[in-house]
């Protein structure tokens, strides 16, 4: 795609910061970081989200982000981190490239991932449950 910023990137035409590159994928760190050292793992080829994105490529991605993770967190000195993939806008999908965040942790940091704080009412989780069983194909 010749306007995705990571396609650029994938072929040398816009600079980054690479931790990691093969065959198949790269990762570099975050322009925008929540946490310095947030990095992104991306395919080298395009695909715009997780529904589009084969997978064998989605596994290698993960196994990707697999081997970075430690990496980041011990040059960071970070106490964790968590791994996000956003898909669509509303998400917080900024860049129509599929792309996996490692984002390093620090305790006391307060970024906003966690667990909800809201619960279900009486009868709802088994509602919602099966609305998502009779749509999965």
């Amino acid at each position: 795609m010749s306007n995705c910023v990571f396609c650029k990137i994938v072929n040398w035409e816009t600079p980054s910061q690479q931790v990691y590159e093969d065959d198949q994928f790269i990762a570099f760190l975050d322009i925008n970081p929540m946490n310095w050292g947030h990095t992104l793992v991306i395919p080298r080829g395009h695909y715009e989200n997780v529904l589009d994105v084969p997978e064998d490529i989605l596994a290698g991605m993960i196994k990707i982000a697999k081997k970075v993770a430690p990496a980041v967190v011990s040059a960071m000195k970070a106490d964790g981190f968590n791994i996000e993939i956003n898909n669509g806008r509303a998400a917080g999908q900024l860049v129509d490239h599929v792309h996996i965040h490692v984002i390093p942790r620090i305790q006391g940091d307060n970024l906003k991932s966690g667990p909800s704080r809201s619960r279900y009412a009486e009868g709802e989780m088994g509602a919602t449950a099966k609305k998502i069983k009779d749509a999965i194909k």
